[in-house]
C-alpha cells in the first residue's frame, strides 16, 4: 500500500459532497480492495488501480446522474499528480483514461484499465445490482467466486479495512 491514502482522504473529505454517499468513501475502499485482488491475477499496474479507486468518483457533485464526473476526476488527479503522488507518463496516462472514460466505455485493451472498470463495476451491489459477467473484462473479475464475494461485501455494506486503518487508525478525518 503507498503512503499517499491519509493524506488523499483529508483532501477528499475537506472538498467532497456526497462523502457517505454511494458513491462515497466506502465505495472507494471497496473498489481499492476489488483493485487489489483482481490485480493479483491480471498483472495491472497496482499503483493506477489504486489510485483509480480513491479518485475516480471523487468529483461526483452528486450521487445521482452526473455527467462528466469522470472526466473531472480525471483532472483532478492530473492536478494532485506531482503534489500528492508520483507517475510515469505511461502510468498517469493510463489513470487518467481509467477515470476519465469509467462510465461511458465497456472495455478497454489495457489489462489495467480494465482491472480499474471491473474493480468499480463489482461493486454495483451497493446499488442492489449484482454484477453481470458479460459487462466485466478480465477473467478474474467474471469468475462466480469473484463476483459472489465483491457482492457480498457491496450488499453487506462493508467497511474496508483500508478505510478503517485511516479513518479510525490514523487521525483520520472523523
Amino acid at each position: 500500500m503507498f503512503q499517499w491514502h491519509s493524506l488523499i482522504i483529508r483532501i477528499l473529505h475537506d472538498q467532497f459532497t456526497s462523502w457517505l454517499g454511494i458513491h462515497g468513501l466506502t465505495h472507494w475502499g471497496r473498489v481499492y480492495d476489488n483493485g487489489m485482488r483482481l490485480s493479483e491475477e491480471t498483472g495491472a499496474n497496482r499503483k493506477v488501480v489504486e489510485l483509480f479507486a480513491f479518485l475516480h468518483d471523487s468529483q461526483r457533485h452528486h450521487d445521482g446522474a452526473d455527467i462528466g464526473h469522470g472526466h473531472r476526476g480525471a483532472e483532478y488527479a492530473k492536478m494532485l499528480r506531482g503534489e500528492v503522488f508520483d507517475l510515469d507518463d505511461t502510468e498517469f496516462d493510463l489513470l487518467y483514461v481509467a477515470c476519465r472514460d469509467h462510465t461511458d466505455e465497456v472495455t478497454h485493451e489495457d489489462v489495467t484499465i480494465q482491472t480499474c472498470w471491473d474493480s468499480d463495476r463489482l461493486d454495483l451491489g451497493r446499488v442492489g445490482v449484482t454484477p453481470d459477467p458479460e459487462f466485466l473484462n478480465t477473467d478474474a473479475a467474471r469468475r462466480p467466486d469473484t463476483i459472489a464475494w465483491a457482492h457480498s461485501r457491496a450488499v453487506n455494506e462493508i467497511v474496508p479495512e483500508v478505510i478503517a486503518d485511516i479513518w479510525f487508525g490514523r487521525g483520520g478525518p472523523a
